[in-house]
């Protein structure tokens, strides 16, 4: 079913990536506004599109920042009615052969710029009808396979993060959700797994379409679940 986000004003953190600009562009095909967030040159493609707002140069492990770049959306669009932490990343590093500026790493991509993200947007979604936060986690956080250590580690902190902020802000009007993806099928997942079978992956079109469930009104009962989207993995 298409869920409607006539309106809805959607901030994705990571939006130049291949999940955060698929998710962008899903988002506006329902009528949401959205402004996309990323420390990168936004692509050209992405510019003069309507109802699309690209801010460069974002550090959103930085407190002030990321604040700078939430005010700005919310000056443009008069507030701010949902937050997607895409932002993050992965390396695979066994622990006995690892080293621990990984697992730091790890900690300030995925974990540390989605607190940061959720405290610079919290004034605005709290003053929003139906303030919504969804967090990009991971399977792998409720069973890490091997040289999986710091990724699941750092994603097992993403869930505990939106459980905590959903109790914290369940009786004022914002929810807080995590989808966990298996592999998602991007190009650069291709040719990592050359050989693995991506058919069975999830596509970043379905993972959006995930999150644009929880965005809208229809999950407004939906808060501190960690959604598995596994695909067939």
């Amino acid at each position: 079913m298409s869920q409607s986000l006539q309106g809805k004003r959607i901030v994705v953190t990571g939006g130049f990536g291949v999940l955060g600009s698929t998710l962008g562009k899903y988002l506006l095909a329902r009528g949401a506004r959205v402004a996309l967030l990323d420390r990168s040159e936004a692509p050209a493609a992405l510019l003069d599109t309507p109802d699309l707002l690209c801010l460069e140069g974002v550090d959103l492990s930085s407190t002030a920042s990321a604040d700078n770049a939430f005010a700005r959306v919310a000056a443009q669009w008069d507030g701010i009615d949902g937050l997607v932490n895409v932002a993050g990343g992965f390396a695979w590093e066994t622990v006995e052969q690892g080293h621990l500026e990984t697992w730091d790493r790890l900690y300030q991509m995925n974990l540390r710029t989605a607190v940061v993200s959720a405290q610079s947007a919290l004034t605005h979604l709290v003053a929003s009808a139906a303030g919504r936060i969804v967090n990009i986690g991971a399977l792998a956080s409720l069973k890490a396979a091997a040289g999986m250590g710091a990724y699941a580690a750092s994603k097992a902190g993403v869930a505990r993060f939106t459980e905590a902020l959903a109790e914290e802000l369940k009786d004022r009007g914002v929810t807080v959700n995590a989808v966990l993806p298996s592999i998602i099928d991007t190009p650069a997942n291709r040719a990592d797994m050359p050989d693995a079978d991506s058919s069975r992956w999830v596509t970043p079109q379905a993972l959006a379409a995930v999150v644009a469930f929880l965005l809208s009104d229809d999950a407004q009962a939906v808060t501190g679940a960690l959604l598995p989207v596994s695909g067939r993995v």
